[in-house]
């Protein structure tokens, strides 16, 4: 009695889609989601370059000298490395507590506001309160701290009390905040210069040596300010508690879903509340750690758009922490060296327009990715909407 045998069925390689296993197979690594990203970061960043050495050719100058000029402000050598960390310190400042307010569900985007009062309330403490030491300064850095907050307060209270959209509240107070420090240093009584002979410009006094922030090391070795160690301290401890503690979770909670959130007992009102204001008090923070630190007086021109660097800092990370120090370490050699850029003969505005073309290559990569994932999800609804009809 013969016995015929099954034929035997083709089996698919350990691993692979259908085995049972539940393990896909994997893929070569250039089709890794983390190479196409870091790829898409080096297309735009060389586009933005090419981008900018064309502008400047056309405008009769030399791409070469400017990109040099680049290289050499940020961290060619130990000194302009040094410049980077100092402009690095507030940019992680904000982007940290950016991140924060982020993680509740709210866009605060008025951090140049912010900043600006908290520079102004850190040089009227520096500059009125006598004798000057170190205990001045600490007072200095905790009333621009506690001016920042107010100043977002603002804002929280305008959305809690009124429905003011936070996005617009803020933006409008940075316009609000300008005119206060046009006013506090056209004042003898606040900020106003006390120049010699009747003599004064539109800028305060400089602050006395007692009062400034601490060097480590000396130009033209490496040096940086003690406010780097300030602001890495800061992310630290705001990514800690985002990310580790019960608050941190309630707040991520709200974020998501605020309805959730109340439910189980999450106040809008306290912890979103509570985000808006540490968000100002970095930004405040920030703005006292920029006029100790490194101008030593404030200007009208003070910010330098640190704010708005630091919110894209926080943009760029994808509002993670630890992604957010080497970000604020590219934007700060970014910052350090545009201020090199007039040494070749570009114009100011020329200047200008290449760093932001530089902050819109960093910025282009996750706007992109997230543009991706919104229409992903848009066409994984239309499709369960017509597979449910």
């Amino acid at each position: 009695m013969s016995t015929v045998l099954p034929a035997p069925r083709a089996t698919a390689p350990a691993g692979a889609a259908g085995d049972g296993s539940g393990v896909q197979p994997r893929g070569q690594w250039w089709t890794s989601p983390r190479f196409k990203t870091i790829l898409l970061y080096v297309v735009s960043i060389a586009v933005g370059f090419g981008l900018s050495a064309v502008l400047v050719a056309v405008t009769h100058g030399s791409p070469s000298k400017v990109f040099t000029a680049m290289f050499d402000g940020s961290v060619r050598s130990w000194g302009s490395l040094g410049y980077t960390l100092d402009n690095m310190a507030p940019l992680l400042i904000v982007a940290a507590g950016t991140i924060v307010t982020v993680r509740a569900g709210f866009f605060n985007i008025g951090q140049e506001g912010q900043l600006t009062i908290g520079a102004m309330c850190a040089a009227f403490v520096a500059l009125k309160v006598h004798p000057s030491g170190p205990l001045v300064l600490i007072l200095a850095l905790l009333a621009g701290t506690a001016g920042g907050a107010i100043w977002a307060g603002i804002v929280a209270l305008l959305k809690f009390w009124r429905g003011v959209d936070v996005v617009i509240s803020s933006l409008l107070l940075i316009f609000v905040a300008g005119q206060l420090l046009s006013y506090a240093l056209s004042s003898p009584t606040f900020l106003q210069e006390h120049g010699s002979g009747g003599a004064t410009l539109t800028e305060s006094d400089q602050l006395s040596s007692k009062v400034q922030l601490p060097h480590i090391g000396q130009y033209p070795n490496f040096n940086f300010g003690t406010g780097l160690i300030i602001a890495v301290a800061v992310a630290v401890l705001l990514g800690t508690i985002a990310t580790r503690t019960t608050w941190g979770y309630r707040l991520k909670v709200l974020g998501f879903n605020p309805v959730v959130a109340r439910r189980i007992g999450v106040s809008a009102v306290l912890f979103g509340g509570a985000a808006i204001v540490i968000s100002g008090a970095c930004a405040g923070l920030a703005g006292s750690i920029m006029l100790t630190g490194q101008a030593y007086r404030i200007t009208p021109t003070f910010s330098n758009n640190f704010g708005w660097n630091g919110l894209l800092v926080a943009l760029v990370s994808r509002n993670r922490p630890a992604v957010a120090v080497p970000v604020a370490f590219l934007f700060g050699a970014l910052q350090a060296g545009g201020g090199f850029l007039e040494t070749t003969g570009v114009p100011t505005d020329l200047v200008n327009i290449v760093e932001a073309l530089l902050v819109l290559a960093a910025v282009f990569p996750p706007a992109l990715m997230a543009l991706r994932r919104y229409r992903l999800k848009r066409s994984e609804q239309a499709v369960a909407a017509a597979e449910a009809s």
